[in-house]
């Protein structure tokens, strides 16, 4: 008698196996990189709110150096105080220079100043927009009196 070798097909359990633990692997692998994906997504987006506050503190900070800018300029000048006063000009010349500065620096910025000769209250309003369309406010209040007046 002779003896027949019998092969048993290469597609046995064990290789079957393993090619389930590879495609368990990639799939591994996938959702891997989508919890990734989705970080690097949160990172930029914060990153844009961040530049986006930034900016707004800026410009908030800009206009609160301006108004006391104003006032300094109030006080250097006290026999001329309601060439301050108004909503889009000016009769002093130290104003006129101060508020194309208050053009220049805020985004579509304008300013208000009254004077109340009285008293010598002086309020100071600055107004800008901001570049998503955000209208903005900032004002100050305070007392120019000279030693004379006292």
């Amino acid at each position: 008698m002779s003896a027949i070798a019998t092969h048993r097909p290469v597609t046995s359990r064990a290789s079957h196996a393993r090619a389930h633990i590879r495609g368990m692997a990639l799939l591994e692998v996938l959702v891997a990189l989508l919890i990734f994906m989705l970080g690097l997504l949160g990172l930029i987006g914060l990153h844009g709110v961040m530049t986006a506050t930034q900016t707004d503190s800026k410009i908030r900070a800009d206009a609160a150096y301006l108004a006391t800018e104003a006032v300094g300029r109030m006080w250097s000048d006290m026999n001329n105080l309601t060439g301050y006063a108004g909503d889009a000009n000016c009769s002093a010349a130290s104003c006129t220079e101060w508020r194309a500065k208050v053009a220049k620096i805020l985004p579509s910025g304008g300013a208000a100043i009254t004077v109340d000769e009285a008293s010598g209250d002086v309020s100071i309003t600055l107004t800008w927009t901001t570049p998503k369309g955000g209208s903005h406010k900032y004002q100050t209040l305070t007392t120019i009196l000279s030693k004379a007046a006292g």
